[in-house]
């Protein structure tokens, strides 16, 4: 009399267990490969004011190589962003758009304000 009811607790609980991770795989958003963030703002520095920093991120499951981050006038350059990584950059005063764009043929073009 047992028996039958702690198999029916084992197997009730292996299917709860089975049900759950489908939920979650089928649920779970599928991450891009190739992916980029870029961010722009005005950050307060203490002593010096409002600053222009660009963060770099690198939103999708792969490495990202040769990533350029352009001004205009001036370009930083990253060998590799791997996957999960952010970078802040500082552009020239006077910037008005960032390109970035990478060996991976990703490019995002984001305007810079001066503002908070």
């Amino acid at each position: 009399m047992v028996k039958p009811i702690v198999y029916g607790a084992i197997g009730g609980g292996a299917a709860a267990v089975v049900a759950v991770i489908v939920v979650l795989f089928a649920f779970h958003p599928a991450t891009e490969q190739y992916s980029l963030s870029v961010e722009p703002r005005t950050d307060m520095v203490m002593g010096v004011g409002n600053t222009v920093r660009v963060y770099v991120e690198n939103t999708g499951s792969s490495p990202l190589t040769n990533v350029k981050i352009d001004y205009g006038t001036k370009a930083d350059t990253l060998p590799i962003l791997n996957a999960g990584e952010k970078e802040m950059f500082s552009p020239p005063d006077g910037t008005k758009m960032v390109t970035v764009t990478d060996d991976q043929n990703v490019t995002v073009v984001k305007p810079v304000s001066d503002s908070p």
